[in-house]
C-alpha cells in the first residue's frame, strides 16, 4: 500500500500547483516559460544523481530519452494549460489520463482491465464530467490550453507506462531525465508562444521572485516529482491513473477553500464518485501482471 499513499500525497500536491503557478504568472512568467525554467533549475542541482547512477541505465538510454520527452511533454503542458486556461475546463481534459493509463497499460505491458478497474474508470471519468458542469464545459471553442490539457494527460501516461516498465532504472534519474526533458521541450514551446513579445519571453524578475522560484523548482517540484516516479514505477499503470485522479478533488478544494469559489451540487456528486473511484481502485486485490514479465 505505501506507492498508492506515496501516489496520493504526490497528487494532492500536483492538485495544489495551480496556486503558485497563478502567483508566478502574475509577475510576467508565461506557462511555458515557467515550466522550463522551473523544471531546469530542478535538473542541473539533481544532475550529478544522474551521472552517479550511469551505470544503472546506460544500457536503457533509449529507455530514458523516451521517458525524457513523454514525461517532459506531459509536465510542459501541464504547466502551461493551469497557467493560461480556466483551472476547471484544463483539470477535466487533464483527467482523460485515467483512460489513457488503463488503455496504454493493456496494449503496452499486459495489464489486465478487470470489471472493477473498467467500473472505477467509467466512475472517476463520469464524477470529472460533472463536476466541470457537463456538457456546459465545451461551449467555448477548443483553445492552446485545451490541447495543451489533452496531451498533458497522453503525458503523463505515458510517462506512467515507461517508469513501469523501466524497473531497472532506478528512481533518482528518472526523475532528473523528467526535469531535463521538460526544460527542453518548454523552451521551444515558450520561443514558439511568446516569441513576438520580448518582455514575455525574459520578463524582469525581483530577487525576491527568483528566490521563490528556486525554491519552488528544487523543494516542491523535486519532491512531488520523485514521489510520482517512485510510487508510478511499484503499481500498474492503470492503477495510478485511476488514484492519481484525486488530484482534481484537492483542486477543486483549494479552489473552494483557498480561491473563494463555490461548488454547486453536481460538483460535490461529481467528486464523490472521484473518491469513491479512487478507493475502489486503490483497494483492487485482483491479480496484476508482475514487472518481470514486462521486460
Amino acid at each position: 500500500m505505501m506507492p498508492v499513499w506515496v501516489l496520493l500525497f504526490s497528487a494532492s500536491m500536483w492538485g495544489l500547483s495551480s496556486l503558485p503557478l497563478k502567483a508566478f504568472a502574475a509577475y510576467g512568467l508565461s506557462g511555458p516559460l515557467l515550466a522550463g525554467v522551473a523544471f531546469g533549475l530542478a535538473g542541473l542541482v539533481s544532475l550529478p544523481l544522474l551521472l552517479r547512477e550511469h551505470r544503472q541505465w546506460r544500457h536503457s538510454l533509449g529507455t530514458l530519452v523516451l521517458l525524457a520527452v513523454v514525461g517532459g511533454w506531459g509536465n510542459t503542458a501541464y504547466v502551461t494549460a493551469l497557467v493560461q486556461g480556466d483551472v476547471v475546463r484544463v483539470m477535466l481534459l487533464f483527467y482523460l489520463l485515467p483512460a489513457w493509463s488503463v488503455l496504454g497499460g493493456w496494449l503496452f505491458l499486459g495489464e489486465r482491465v478487470s470489471r472493477r478497474r473498467g467500473g472505477a474508470v467509467a466512475l472517476a471519468l463520469s464524477g470529472a464530467f460533472l463536476v466541470v458542469g457537463g456538457f456546459a464545459a465545451f461551449s467555448t471553442p477548443f483553445s492552446l490550453a485545451d490541447a495543451m490539457a489533452v496531451t498533458a494527460g497522453l503525458g503523463f501516461a505515458g510517462n506512467n507506462i515507461i517508469a513501469r516498465h523501466a524497473q531497472g532504472i532506478p528512481t533518482a534519474s528518472k526523475t532528473v531525465v523528467l526535469f531535463l526533458g521538460c526544460a527542453m521541450t518548454a523552451l521551444p514551446l515558450a520561443l514558439w508562444v511568446d516569441g513576438s513579445d520580448a518582455a514575455r519571453v525574459l520578463p524582469t524578475l525581483t530577487p525576491a521572485v527568483m528566490g521563490w522560484l528556486v525554491a519552488y523548482a528544487i523543494g516542491w517540484l523535486g519532491l512531488i516529482t520523485a514521489t510520482w516516479q517512485w510510487s508510478v514505477t511499484r503499481m500498474e499503470a492503470g492503477r495510478a491513473g485511476v488514484i492519481s485522479i484525486a488530484e482534481l478533488v484537492v483542486a477543486l478544494l483549494a479552489a473552494t477553500l483557498v480561491g473563494g469559489e463555490r461548488m454547486t451540487l453536481l460538483e460535490c456528486v461529481g467528486g464523490v464518485m472521484i473518491a469513491v473511484a479512487a478507493i475502489l481502485e486503490a483497494t483492487d486485490s485482483a491479480a496484476t501482471t508482475p514487472p518481470a514479465a514486462m521486460q
